[in-house]
């Protein structure tokens, strides 16, 4: 380790989430940390260890609770930790932040994080529910610190008594990562793909996009009901949907559904940012969230959104100024919501620029990253000095 240096050690469980800190590593280690990320092995975080000043270590880790598999986890986190030294564990996702605060505290890291991006247990019941949460309190309780991606999602963990309130915070307004908004943009006139043409779209009727998992958790269900209902009250529309289905019931509504009412399921894309371009509203009818990243992205571009008032998603909409907020689960309300906005399109225009406003004063990168080195570098000078 470099003189002087903070070691800081980074992780999540699949090296499919490390897109949850894209950036992130390299901008520490670009400000003098002593940066290690932990996740499952895969190319992802072999490709990060390749391309920049980050050093990786991949550790097997279960995605579900698997006791003998997971001690085996216990182990390897806690040799790794021994061998480190750490001065600060920042652990996301669940089963990384259970191994990787308990494993901090084992090895008396003196500075253990649980980044809180979202509660699973939220849409969970009977044992499934029971378990979760006891596996929550048991990272809270090895942990000396959380920092929760949304002011909602830190109220609703005290609510259900999963931490104290003097041990989690929000830095700035939330987000897990921020938003890259040269990436997320609006669109240049003229620009030269027009994909509304490609993917078959009239240009006279407005475009509601969804972006995310086809599953019962985002509200996908709930947004093919109120999409009835916007036909029925004779407000013409076309949904488009970006993303893998991940629920075979909801897939089966959507085939059920005659071709005229159909979303157009355009399946998961390498890059969402031009999908944006061709939406006139995003609708994000989700029952749980941390802080959804889709919705910074289409504020970003430009676009309008509606979401729901289920944790984290009411924090990333001004209603009455980006976009509106419907009850969650309500198909009724998701379409009152859709319906004041598809059918005036000054309103449209004016959020989609008040949220590209609001998503770059508030969740740009480099305002979210400014906030984690700040916070990170404050806690770090607390262990320097109790040391001295």
């Amino acid at each position: 380790m470099p003189e002087n240096s903070r070691r800081v050690v980074l992780g999540v469980t699949a090296p499919t989430s490390l897109g949850l800190m894209r950036g992130l590593p390299e901008h520490l280690a670009a400000q003098g940390w002593d940066v290690h990320v932990v996740s499952a092995p895969g190319p992802a975080l072999e490709s990060l260890g390749n391309t920049s000043a980050v050093t990786v270590h991949g550790l097997t880790m279960d995605r579900d609770p698997a006791p003998l598999r997971d001690l085996r986890s216990l182990v390897a986190w806690v040799r790794l930790l021994r061998s480190l030294r750490p001065e600060i564990v920042f652990v996301g996702t669940p089963k990384a932040g259970l191994l990787g605060t308990v494993a901090a505290a084992l090895t008396r890291v003196p500075i253990r994080l649980y980044h809180m991006r979202g509660l699973r247990l939220e849409t969970t019941r009977g044992v499934a529910r029971l378990i979760l949460t006891l596996l929550e309190r048991a990272t809270f309780g090895a942990s000396t610190g959380a920092v929760a991606v949304s002011v909602s999602l830190r109220n609703r963990l005290i609510e259900l008594g999963l931490t104290r309130a003097d041990k989690v915070v929000v830095l700035g307004r939330g987000s897990s990562n921020g938003v890259d908004t040269t990436r997320f943009r609006p669109a240049a006139p003229g620009m030269p793909v027009d994909l509304r043409a490609e993917l078959g779209l009239n240009r006279d009727v407005p475009v509601i996009g969804y972006v995310g998992r086809i599953h019962r958790d985002k509200g996908v269900q709930v947004l093919l009901e109120a999409s009835a209902m916007l036909m029925q009250r004779g407000i013409d529309h076309r949904i488009v949907v970006i993303g893998r289905s991940e629920d075979p019931v909801i897939q089966k509504m959507i085939e059920q559904l005659p071709p005229q009412k159909r979303p157009l399921v355009v399946g998961p894309v390498e890059d969402t940012a031009p999908y944006y371009h061709v939406m006139d509203i995003l609708c994000l009818p989700t029952f749980r969230e941390g802080f959804p990243n889709v919705v910074l992205e289409a504020a970003a571009s430009g676009i309008p959104v509606v979401t729901t008032d289920a944790t984290g998603a009411v924090d990333s909409v001004l209603p009455g100024r980006t976009g509106a907020i419907a009850i969650a689960g309500s198909s009724i309300s998701l379409a009152d919501q859709l319906g004041l906005m598809l059918t005036d399109s000054r309103v449209r225009v004016e959020f989609g620029r008040n949220a590209r406003e609001f998503a770059v004063e508030d969740f740009s990168r480099a305002t979210v990253w400014s906030n984690t080195v700040q916070y990170l570098s404050e806690l770090a000078s607390t262990v320097s000095a109790s040391r001295g």
